[in-house]
């Protein structure tokens, strides 16, 4: 279903003509997606691939079973709806469902077109802002093509299930899985970002993560010490807490919910969100010259520097040891180059003189 985008939102709020995905996208996401996107054929194969998930059958149980978003039903979240689509400029709106389900969740699936579904809990739980945000983040969801990736990683996810009698076919699914989790767990972070640019309420999108954390009790949470619980967890404990932490989230799609606000936060602050609020972010028209090396660079410079600056144990022993072998291997290259006389200076003593 095709609709016009001419409604404004229902506040002022800045719009970003012709955005490109990328210019919210976390590094380790964008270079992926950007890499896919350069794939000749990868679009085909997905095709192909439909025939095999489960889609069509999701799609008819959310018609059968769920309230289908409209301005008949929900016509609050309709309007939200359209309001993130005009403002991250995406021309077809996706269907949206609301789903009975106590848990608070939201999700964005789909191979040839996104759908979005919502849970009661979800609805139940959040304000008109916090909501907001999560539309957007759906939105966001969609414009960058994570519902293709999402629907897979459920299908794999099932398959590895059924396949879990063989040897060696479970643990190739397993791996897929596992590095598809540990891509949809960044994915998570940019759609994070595109809810906080539809929404454009850093408070209301950090209020709607702690809710879905500890529920309906504003009164007695606080954003900051929220926050702190982010810092408490990323710097605290030792190695042992360090290994625990990987064990942990190894099993999720999702980053763990206290991080989430603490990296929305990072972003806000950034002069990459300034300047995308000041109008300078990439066009879509764009991405067909988006290089896969620059992508790449510029995912390894994040985790480069994220270990760097990571206060976690694990990450400062990783980049110690980094560190010690770039000092070591410098000295080496140094030693068999003769650099080091030279540092030295000229003054040093030739084998056939004595110093004095």
């Amino acid at each position: 279903m095709t609709e016009g985008l001419e409604q404004a939102p229902s506040r002022q709020r800045r719009r970003f003509p012709d955005i490109s995905s990328r210019t919210y996208e976390h590094p380790a996401d964008r270079s992926a997606l950007v890499a896919l996107r350069k794939l000749s054929g990868f679009d085909t194969v997905f095709k192909a691939l439909s025939g095999l998930l489960p889609e069509r059958s999701l799609r008819l149980l959310f018609l059968s079973d769920s309230v289908r978003v409209s301005d008949a039903q929900f016509a609050h979240l309709h309007t939200m709806l359209r309001d993130a689509c005009y403002i991250l400029d995406l021309e077809k709106v996706p269907p949206m469902y609301v789903t009975q389900d106590p848990k608070p969740n939201a999700m964005c699936i789909g191979l040839d077109e996104p759908l979005i579904v919502v849970t009661t809990g979800l609805v139940e739980l959040l304000d008109e802002e916090e909501m907001r945000a999560v539309v957007g983040h759906e939105v966001g969801h969609a414009l960058s093509g994570h519902a293709v990736y999402r629907t897979v990683l459920l299908f794999l996810t099932n398959l590895a299930l059924k396949v879990a009698w063989i040897p060696l076919g479970n643990v190739a699914i397993t791996a897929i899985v596992t590095a598809l989790r540990e891509w949809f767990r960044k994915s998570e972070l940019s759609a994070d970002r595109a809810g906080l640019l539809v929404g454009q309420d850093l408070h209301a999108s950090m209020r709607g993560l702690m809710k879905i954390a500890g529920g309906n009790h504003l009164h007695e949470m606080n954003v900051d010490a929220f926050l702190e619980q982010a810092e408490e967890y990323e710097a605290g404990g030792d190695l042992r807490d360090s290994v625990l932490k990987i064990l942990n989230v190894l099993p999720r799609s999702h980053p763990f919910t206290t991080v989430r606000p603490a990296e929305l936060k990072r972003w806000a602050e950034s002069r990459d969100y300034q300047r995308i609020m000041d109008g300078h972010y990439p066009r879509r028209e764009e991405d067909k010259d988006a290089s896969v090396g620059d992508s790449f660079r510029e995912s390894a410079s994040h985790y480069a520097d994220t270990v760097r600056t990571s206060k976690d144990p694990l990450m400062k022993l990783v980049g110690d040891i980094a560190g010690g072998a770039g000092d070591l291997g410098g000295r080496l290259r140094d030693r068999f180059t003769g650099a080091a006389g030279a540092a030295n200076g000229s003054d040093a003593a030739s084998p056939g003189e004595k110093g004095e």
